[in-house]
């Protein structure tokens, strides 16, 4: 059997079959490390100018459940709102956010939680941002860095966030090693990315997999022991104050629903979003914190 390397733990990878993408219709093949349970695409389309483009931010594009252009136009009236709370909470029940924290959130798309952190906290919050929108965003007033200032600030981040980024990579340890180098020893990385351990037996029929965009599929066991090698000790605090609210917007956004509405109210999401965290396992993935030099 055709065995290729994992790039987490160094074990063999076993194909698991292939999968025909949405917008380029040809078949991307998937492996699974059945030492760490890390899923690779390992012919991943990287022509990252084809692929975010224009179109990807209006929702037109490889994702159609997403729509960054209104989120960032009418940040007010989108279910993402939800999902900024719900971050901004959660961080702010780990770490104490002063005014002299400095956040970065690192692909961090048209940079709406940037705004949204920084709106309603005083503090620095900044975004980075390689896509096609960061301009767009910029003429907002919403605050990027690039790489080379990256590189010029290692070392001074209280927090990093990373909202649905690790998917898109394909080397999650040279990118989490960059990460653990902008935080401060004893700083907070927290990340959402799907949890692919529920669906370990149908890893090509997921949803969330879309061949395209999503070449790295993580199980919490699999994300914790990449944290580990990164320079972090990783921390399963499972569900906590603003989970609720993150769980809320992806349920509607995986609904199709964009916009916030009056009857989104009468939904009982307390309950509901523990329901569903028991089945999709949302809140098993770890927080992280940066060791010292």
């Amino acid at each position: 059997m055709e065995h290729l390397q994992c790039k987490i733990c160094g074990g063999g990878a076993a194909r698991l079959g292939s999968k025909t993408g949405i917008s380029k219709r040809e078949p991307f093949q998937l492996w699974h490390c059945p030492v760490c349970h890390y899923s690779f695409v390992s012919n991943p389309w990287t022509d990252y100018q084809a692929i975010y483009t224009e179109a990807y931010y209006r929702g037109k594009g490889v994702d159609p459940m997403v729509d960054y252009l209104f989120e960032l136009e009418e940040p007010l009236r989108s279910v993402r709102l939800y999902e900024w709370r719900g971050i901004l909470a959660r961080v702010a029940s780990l770490i104490d956010l002063k005014a002299e924290t400095r956040w970065l959130d690192f692909g961090c798309g048209n940079g709406g939680l940037v705004r949204y952190c920084a709106q309603n906290r005083d503090m620095h919050v900044f975004g980075h941002e390689q896509g096609w929108i960061k301009e767009k965003a910029a003429s907002y007033g919403i605050p990027f860095l690039d790489s080379a200032q990256l590189d010029a600030l290692e070392g001074t981040f209280d927090v990093v966030t990373a909202v649905e980024v690790l998917e898109h990579v394909t080397d999650p340890l040279d990118v989490l090693g960059r990460i653990r180098r902008l935080l401060r020893p004893g700083g907070l990385f927290f990340f959402t990315t799907g949890n692919a351990k529920p669906f370990r037996k149908k890893l090509l029929s997921w949803s969330y997999f879309v061949p395209e965009i999503h070449i790295s599929l993580y199980e919490p066991e699999t994300i914790g022991r990449a944290l580990t090698l990164a320079g972090f000790r990783p921390q399963f605090v499972g569900f906590g104050p603003g989970h609720a609210d993150i769980i809320k917007f992806k349920v509607l956004k995986n609904l199709g629903i964009r916009r916030i509405s009056p009857i989104q109210r009468l939904v009982p999401w307390g309950p509901l979003s523990r329901l569903v965290d028991l089945k999709y396992g949302v809140t098993a993935h770890p927080i992280a914190w940066a060791n010292g030099p």
